[in-house]
């Protein structure tokens, strides 16, 4: 395939012109509920349904009756991805081109501003002005205003509107907003672990929306696991210990080879070696700074089982997750309300490969890599613990993807994604192939509650929205063709059709655009920049004119034009 001025032309025609189609409003009583769930860190093939050994029966029950998305795009980081979510919008259009924080990044423009700006309106906001009850809990992430100032009704998660985690075990890290509401879970000191409380949270909220029999309503459940610090019931880690004694190598090859069973990846398809560690400080890359993640049969016997407990107790907090997605779904079924209920379930990003294979611990934080043995390994995940799982687990989240969280490779922004909704999806058990974005959840929110969006809200200028809605694949009807584009602290992709260029952070000396084919190459292991410059100049122009429109720092400056 050869970019012609005139195809560059059309790129730049689909990143100016977003469009939105929705239906004429209906009568509330017709209206769909809306139910969002959406893991923290959760890798690519964690779920069962994306070939992961992880417990998900729910999850994957919902996949095998609704729609899997195979080729579902987010930011690379929590705040912006939750950002698009929310309003429809690239994160950078609503002042989250990173991630949330109490001021304005100096000096980076309007992108940075930490905080949802006046330029957007988010989903809530929108369906709570037409009638619909608005619920949400877990974590918020955007900064101030808070989800009670954007459109929730009731809230509970991070009193830290700032926060991206928090300890599991502390409830006094968590908060019931608005502030005269009552504490519907009266026992959460006695026997407080946050996914559960969040979960017990999303049921009481939802009886309390479905005694409003003249309303519909949204849910959103914004989990914080499997993020780290990760933390889970001591039994549940005991569980699957004896799976991930097998190693991140072991288990590499079983999903690759479910994920082709599945049909998630071509059968002629071969499993890329171990990713590499990015490039860091040695303290923080546990002396693996740009070098493959070890072989699991190269650590000690006393490392492979202290890494073992870590992603033990990942997988029992997406389990913990799975569950509570269960207890939604058995509410909503004994009210006879799921048939009229949209499920989204997704994760934020891809897996989070923080710090190095080793992982991080408190202690990491002053340059010490903590080796737990004895009575200190049966403590880690319990209370007054903090541990991530590291970079050889997070390649096991992302098999086969390049790179992780933070980057803008497939590892970093492509995501599970499982949509169910009897009454308006009528052929479940299937596979998306269509690349997807999170801010297409807005458009399509709208398109089937009948909501016009507006020009302007509260008397605020909206920025037009920029996702679009994917009701057509609940028909099995294809997308129309157009560009996705990302960057996340300096890291950037463009992807058009099949053909997507990335630009590396911290992978070698001298970033640059590379050049994939995802259908043949989804793993982005043969960069073909080199022989097709001319498809590189045109992808990379089109994301220098994005990059100019939506903001990013520094290129919305006319006198830093070179990408």
């Amino acid at each position: 395939m050869r970019i012609t001025s005139s195809l560059a032309i059309s790129i730049l025609v689909f990143l100016y012109a977003p469009t939105l189609s929705v239906a004429q409003d209906r009568d509330l009583a017709g209206l769909p509920n809306i139910l969002m769930v959406m893991a923290d860190d959760l890798g690519y093939s964690d779920l069962g349904c994306y070939g992961g050994e992880l417990a998900t029966p729910t999850i994957d029950l919902l996949a095998k009756k609704g729609l899997l998305y195979s080729s579902f795009y987010t930011s690379s980081q929590c705040s912006p991805s939750r950002a698009s979510l929310m309003t429809g919008l690239y994160p950078h259009q609503t002042g989250m081109g990173s991630i949330a924080s109490l001021k304005p990044d100096a000096g980076r423009g309007p992108a940075y501003e930490g905080h949802l700006s006046d330029s957007c309106v988010t989903l809530a906001e929108l369906l709570k002005s037409i009638g619909y009850s608005t619920w949400m809990v877990g974590k918020w992430n955007l900064g101030s205003p808070g989800p009670i100032d954007r459109g929730f009704e009731n809230y509970f998660g991070y009193r830290d509107l700032l926060s991206h985690s928090e300890d599991q075990w502390n409830p006094k890290k968590y908060v019931r907003l608005p502030a005269n509401a009552p504490a519907e879970i009266v026992d959460a000191e006695a026997d407080f672990y946050a996914t559960d409380i969040f979960n017990q949270y999303a049921v009481a909220f939802l009886k309390q929306a479905l005694e409003q029999t003249d309303k519909p309503w949204m849910l959103f459940l914004s989990h914080s696991s499997p993020h780290f610090p990760l933390q889970a019931p001591k039994a549940d880690i005991d569980r699957f210990m004896t799976t991930y004694r097998k190693g991140w190598d072991v288990l590499r090859n079983q999903r690759f080879d479910r994920m082709k069973r599945l049909g998630l990846i071509p059968q002629e398809a071969v499993l890329p070696p171990r990713e590499m560690v990015p490039v860091d400080t040695e303290a923080v890359a546990n002396g693996y700074s740009g070098k493959p993640n070890p072989s699991w049969d190269s650590l000690s016997a006393e490392r492979q089982e202290d890494l073992a407990r870590r992603m033990a107790t990942y997988a029992a907090m997406v389990k913990h997750l799975d569950q509570g997605v269960s207890e939604i779904l058995g509410l909503l079924e004994k009210k006879h309300v799921l048939s009229n209920t949209l499920v989204i379930v997704m994760s934020d990003n891809g897996a989070c490969y923080e710090w190095g294979p080793l992982g991080f611990d408190t202690e990491s934080r002053k340059g010490v890599t903590t080796l737990h043995q004895g009575d200190a390994l049966n403590k880690m995940g319990q209370p007054g613990s903090y541990s991530s799982y590291g970079s050889g687990w997070a390649n096991l989240g992302n098999t086969p993807l390049k790179m992780y969280k933070h980057f803008c490779h497939e590892g970093g922004i492509r995501s599970p994604l499982v949509v169910y909704w009897p009454k308006g999806i009528p052929k479940g058990g299937t596979i998306v192939n269509d690349p997807v974005h999170v801010m297409d959840i807005v458009p399509t929110v709208l398109e089937i509650a009948g909501v016009n969006y507006p020009s302007k809200f509260l008397g605020r200028n909206l920025l037009p929205l920029e996702g679009v809605s994917i009701t057509p694949t609940f028909r099995g009807e294809p997308l129309k063709k157009r560009v996705l584009a990302f960057e996340h602290q300096s890291a950037r992709a463009l992807r058009w059709g099949d053909w997507k260029i990335a630009w590396g952070k911290r992978i070698n000396s001298e970033p640059r655009w590379e050049l994939y084919n995802l259908s043949k190459d989804i793993a982005e292991q043969n960069d073909l920049a080199k022989d097709n410059q001319k498809i590189v100049n045109g992808l990379s122009q089109a994301w220098l004119e994005w990059a100019k429109r939506v903001n990013v720092y520094p290129f919305y400056n006319d006198d830093q034009s070179k990408p």
